[in-house]
């Protein structure tokens, strides 16, 4: 871990063998990080199962640690294969325009992974932003509603456990979403954090999320 001001660049390896208490000791000191500090996160997080392009995973503990990203505000910027045919190598940050100029290519010595190159901009500068969001002024909440309709909800939860059936639900929800609602880019602006958004509102907003966990 390297600390530059308020941006903390931080390495993780996480064994696939690794127990659930192991997971829980890195999901709280990445809280406790994520709440005062834009921290640069990368490493190989052994989590093939997960869809970057939608954002779900098919079991708990993936499930679980993209939970934990939306909680701490962590977006993932890499969607290039590392290792084969998988991503398992990832790259996170809480703040646009915060890292740059990223290549993924070539092995270092007898690795099997590839290398993950960037760079960490330690100002904020004003930048085109990429990022997309929803266009609900153009959103076709008609289809929307007809596309709900139409799915066998009985049949899509039977035999999941609770967290499997939210995961379930937002499948579809998000499948629904891409074909009603469109997409439009963010104007630009300079990148960073809203002041309102300090590291007791983020806390604030953590223990609410851990609260509805536990009531789910």
């Amino acid at each position: 871990m390297e600390n530059k001001g308020d941006v903390v660049a931080c390495v993780y390896y996480r064994s696939p063998s690794k127990d659930v208490s192991s997971d829980e000791l890195f999901y709280r000191q990445l809280g406790e990080i994520s709440g005062s500090v834009a921290p640069v996160l990368t490493g190989d997080f052994n989590f093939p199962d997960i869809s970057w392009e939608d954002h779900t995973a098919v079991t708990s503990r993936p499930g679980k640690f993209l939970n934990l990203l939306g909680d701490n505000f962590l977006s993932q910027l890499l969607s290039e294969p590392t290792r084969k045919d998988a991503l398992l190598d990832l790259l996170f940050v809480n703040r646009e325009g915060l890292v740059g100029d990223m290549t993924v290519g070539g092995c270092l010595g007898r690795n099997d992974h590839k290398m993950v190159q960037f760079k960490i901009f330690g100002v904020m500068r004003k930048k085109i932003s990429r990022v997309a969001t929803l266009d609900f002024r153009r959103a076709k909440f008609k289809l929307l509603e007809e596309l709900f309709g139409s799915v066998p909800w009985e049949p899509a939860f039977e035999g999941l456990e609770i967290h499997e059936s939210w995961l379930a639900f937002e499948n579809h929800l998000l499948k629904a979403q891409e074909q009603a609602m469109p997409l439009c880019r963010k104007s630009n602006k300079w990148v960073r954090r809203p002041i309102c958004l300090n590291s007791e509102l983020l806390l604030e907003l953590r223990q609410k999320n851990k609260l509805y966990d536990l009531w789910k």
